[in-house]
C-alpha cells in the first residue's frame, strides 16, 4: 500500500527546481507545451534506471553493512536541508532558461545523474521494494504517475514564463514554498533513521 506520505515526499522533491526541471522549462519556453512533452517518457526512464540501480546496490550491500539504509537516510536528509536552504537563498537569482534546444537524450542523461535518484531509492522508496517485486511495481508505478503531471506543470511554467502573461507566477515564489515544504519532510526522514541507530 502506498503511503501518503511517499507521495507527498516524491511530488515535492520532483516539484523542487533542478537540473531536470531547468530543462523542461528551457524546452517550454524555446519549442512550447506540445512538442516538450515529447521529453517526459526520458525524464521517466532516466528515473526507473537511476533509482532501480541504485536501489538494488542498496539493497544488495545493505545485508553486509547493515547501519548502510540508516546512514543513507541521515545523508538524504542532509541533502534535503541543503538543497532547501540552497532553493531559499537563490530564490532571487534568475535561473539561465535560454540553453540550446533540449532532445529526449540530454534530459536522460540529466536524469540518470540527478542526485535526486539516490534519495529517491536510500529514504523515500521503502526498503521493501528492493526485495519484493510487487512492491517495487506499486510505487515505481506510483512514482511515474506523479512524473507525468509535474514535468507537464515545469513545461507550462517555462511557456507561461515565455509569454510573460502570468504576474504572479516567480521562480522565487516557487523555490521558496519549495523550500519550506523539503524542511518540512527532512525532519521526519531524520528521526526515522536516528530512532534506528
Amino acid at each position: 500500500m502506498i503511503s501518503w506520505f511517499f507521495i507527498g515526499l516524491v511530488a515535492t522533491i520532483l516539484f523542487t527546481p533542478g537540473p531536470t526541471n531547468t530543462l523542461l522549462a528551457s524546452s517550454g519556453i524555446q519549442v512550447g507545451v506540445r512538442k516538450s512533452l515529447l521529453l517526459i517518457p526520458a525524464e521517466a526512464m532516466g528515473y526507473i534506471i537511476a533509482i532501480s540501480a541504485w536501489g538494488v546496490l542498496i539493497g544488495t550491500v545493505s545485508a553486509t553493512l547493515p547501519l548502510l539504509p540508516t546512514f543513507l537516510k541521515l545523508l538524504s536528509a542532509s541533502y534535503i536541508l541543503f538543497l532547501a536552504i540552497k532553493l531559499w537563498r537563490t530564490a532571487d537569482q534568475q535561473v539561465a532558461l535560454n540553453q540550446p534546444t533540449i532532445r529526449p537524450r540530454e534530459l536522460l542523461c540529466a536524469t540518470l545523474l540527478n542526485p535526486k535518484a539516490l534519495l529517491f531509492a536510500s529514504a523515500i522508496f521503502p526498503a521493501s521494494a528492493w526485495t519484493s517485486q510487487e512492491i517495487y511495481l506499486t510505487h515505481m508505478s506510483t512514482f511515474v504517475g506523479l512524473i507525468v503531471p509535474i514535468a507537464m506543470f515545469w513545461i507550462a511554467v517555462g511557456a507561461a514564463l515565455a509569454t510573460n502573461k502570468v504576474g504572479w507566477l516567480s521562480q522565487a515564489k516557487l523555490q521558496r514554498t519549495a523550500s519550506i515544504v523539503l524542511v518540512s519532510f527532512a525532519i521526519p526522514i531524520s528521526y526515522s533513521a536516528l530512532s534506528k541507530l
